[in-house]
């Protein structure tokens, strides 16, 4: 097509110039708001790593030592522990198991992080740097699809980066740098929410997968995905969508293999879970009994001064939990609040309340929400720093000079 002016020949329009092309290293440089959170989760684990230094110093196993434990004692805590021995001698080791005196219950934990972890040893000699390793990368992965979802969910240009800051000062912040699973299992499960939240249900079925090989919240975190999945599919997803519903299926295999290989060992189908039940008295009892057993644990003076605060923090945790179930009931967020509720059903209805404080770290709604209300009310940031700080120093002191279970 031609334009024509008085007097004037008619000029043809000029094809645009392609533009340049990307430079390859752009497209795969990550935006600015990334890179903030990811050098915020590189300052925060920075401090963590001086406070461990100075821990082993100033807080010895026993007092008149003059020598500081080694530099990677204070993360090889309590299930750092099990990890270990599962990676370097199997589940089993020579005959040993259930029936074994003493037995430590190790079948208890899931295969996925000790696979992993038996495997970054093979290049990183030392057992303890290979998890630190693991939930070094696996935390930076879980922050940056935290904040991603954050802003999925949240208007203001400031979402991300305010939810990774409320998630990496939480107050048991420290078990996602120690050798434990929440880093992994968080670097499945928020990639997986984040692709089921795109509606690529392939993507998401995988990573949940892979999920449910390292924790059995995996499993509550598959029926939150298949909830969502229903909920897009009714919403007018069409036949395309339908024919995706088989993935929905596919994190039930990794338990179930699981299941399956300690039958053929214990002659047990459920065996990770009685594992459960000798070691951490998880026996099922009604809420009310384990709500009961956990406060007079707190409060009525059968604990030492230690296991009190411990108790009393599972208290804590669990209202925390409740009020979070209810607000997403409230707001119609029916996955998320599958996803929590279940958490809250597994850890609610033991002889009493075990690891509920550490099982915020996996509930993602809870830190999209505080950053929600710091977004709308400024006050409240600064008020939960100042409530938090002091809290998350105590626990990660108390759990890198081994002083965390009372």
């Amino acid at each position: 097509m031609s334009t024509l002016t008085p007097g004037l020949r008619p000029s043809p329009v000029r094809p645009p110039v392609p533009a340049a092309p990307e430079p390859r290293a752009a497209r795969f440089r990550l935006p600015p708001a990334d890179r903030g959170v990811l050098w915020l989760y590189l300052l925060t684990r920075i401090s963590l790593w001086i406070t461990a230094h100075f821990a082993r110093w100033l807080f010895p196993a026993q007092s008149g030592v003059r020598e500081a434990a080694p530099v990677l004692a204070p993360f090889q805590r309590w299930d750092a522990n099990h990890y270990l021995h599962i990676a370097r001698d199997g589940y089993f080791p020579e005959g040993a198991g259930p029936w074994t005196s003493g037995w430590d219950n190790r079948e208890a934990f899931f295969p996925g992080y000790p696979l992993l972890l038996r495997a970054v040893h093979t290049v990183v000699p030392d057992w303890t740097a290979a998890g630190l390793l693991i939930s070094f990368v696996a935390g930076a992965v879980a922050v940056l699809a935290l904040a991603r979802i954050a802003r999925a969910y949240l208007p203001e240009d400031a979402a991300g980066h305010r939810t990774a800051v409320l998630f990496l000062l939480s107050p048991c912040a420290v078990f996602l740098a120690a050798g434990y699973t929440e880093a992994l299992f968080l670097a499945f499960a928020l990639p997986a929410w984040l692709a089921a939240m795109r509606h690529r249900w392939a993507l998401a079925a995988v990573l949940t997968t892979l999920g449910t090989a390292v924790r059995v919240s995996g499993l509550f975190l598959a029926a939150a995905i298949g909830l969502l999945f229903l909920l897009s599919a009714r919403a007018g997803g069409g036949r395309r969508t339908w024919r995706s519903a088989g993935w929905t299926l596919l994190p039930a295999l990794p338990p179930a293999a699981y299941s399956w290989y300690l039958h053929a060992h214990t002659g047990d189908w459920m065996a990770w879970k009685h594992a459960q039940e000798r070691g951490w008295y998880r026996t099922f009892h009604p809420p009310w009994e384990a709500w009961a057993n956990t406060w007079t644990g707190a409060f009525g003076g059968t604990q030492s001064t230690g296991y009190a605060f411990m108790f009393q923090a599972e208290l804590a945790a669990m209202l925390v939990g409740l009020a979070l179930v209810a607000l997403l009931v409230r707001r119609r967020r029916w996955p998320e609040a599958v996803y929590v509720a279940l958490s809250l059903w597994a850890l609610g209805t033991s002889y009493w309340y075990t690891s509920v404080p550490r099982a915020t770290l996996l509930w993602w709604p809870l830190w999209i929400g505080l950053a929600a209300l710091s977004l709308r009310r400024p006050w409240f940031r600064t008020a939960y720093l100042c409530v938090v700080a002091p809290v998350t120093t105590l626990v990660a002191l108390t759990f890198l000079t081994g002083r965390w279970a009372g």
